[in-house]
């Protein structure tokens, strides 16, 4: 079945909350990335302003202990978790409901390592994004024995890495490259562009939200906050993962009308967040 999501379709999802609802109700969840290069991606994905914004309870910003000094200062409702080693990830994951990996992280061989054990151990749902993405090219294999409940976010270039395809020839035939990649690899996919596929390989669902205003740096790293968000409370499905897709491209036309499509930037779409889920619950 291939069918467009629309915001009705997702209104159900963001029910009002009941009056004696706490922040363990709504789940716990990771940002694991950045490096020296790239710390600013962690601020932006460690909720987003995301996370939060999209719902979830209490977020851990993972990152290298050398980047602390750079991401603490961007910090306010987060937590801050330094690691080392896979064992200071043993011990940070282990009370997580869902984590994202890989924003910001750049090329070093130790993530393969790190992505290795959460794939092996974690046992929540796992958003792997970015540079998540690049250190799995060749390493597939990975996913066929994860205990955890895993999304894929590459944008098109991502895309062609991983299946060792051209651009060319996934533009083709996209739907049915995605929904193949999506079964064989047992994950959910969600394939960036003008038109979001989101595939769990049985069943697709497409979006159309969003604006050439989000074509800017850091965009994805938004999109991966607001998907590990909703995931540390919602169900794992593809309409929770087109949900979180919706409410980034919502989120980014509310952005641009303020802003602009040449002048926004990526947290104009974090600001954007709150509007987005009044819009989908028919407040505005």
């Amino acid at each position: 079945m291939t069918k467009g999501i629309y915001i009705e379709d997702i209104k159900e999802l963001f029910q009002k909350r009941k009056e004696d609802a706490n922040k363990g109700d709504f789940g716990k969840v990771g940002i694991l990335g950045g490096s020296i290069n790239y710390s600013g991606a962690v601020k932006l994905a460690s909720l987003s302003l995301a996370s939060l914004r999209g719902g979830c309870g209490l977020v851990k910003v993972i990152v290298p202990k050398e980047i602390v000094s750079f991401v603490a200062p961007a910090l306010l409702e987060q937590t801050l978790f330094p690691y080392e080693n896979v064992e200071d990830i043993k011990k940070i994951i282990m009370d997580l409901d869902a984590i994202a990996v890989g924003m910001g992280w750049g090329f070093d061989e130790k993530h393969l390592s790190i992505l290795k054990y959460v794939l092996e151990n974690f046992t929540g749902n796992l958003i792997i994004d970015a540079d998540g993405l690049n250190t799995l090219v060749g390493h597939l294999d990975l996913l066929k024995n994860t205990k955890a409940h895993i999304v894929l976010t590459p944008h098109l270039k991502e895309f062609s890495r991983l299946t060792n395809l051209t651009i060319e020839e996934i533009n083709e035939n996209k739907i049915e490259i995605a929904k193949s990649f999506a079964k064989e690899n047992r994950v959910i996919l969600l394939l960036k562009g003008s038109t979001t596929i989101v595939t769990d390989g049985t069943d697709v669902y497409l979006t159309k939200y969003g604006t050439p205003g989000m074509a800017t740096s850091g965009s994805g790293d938004v999109l991966s906050g607001i998907l590990v968000g909703l995931l540390g409370y919602q169900e794992f499905n593809l309409l929770t993962v087109s949900a979180g897709a919706i409410i980034n491209g919502l989120a980014g036309e509310i952005g641009t009308e303020k802003h602009t499509d040449i002048s926004m930037i990526a947290r104009d779409t974090i600001e954007g967040i709150s509007a987005a889920i009044q819009r989908i619950r028919g407040e505005n």
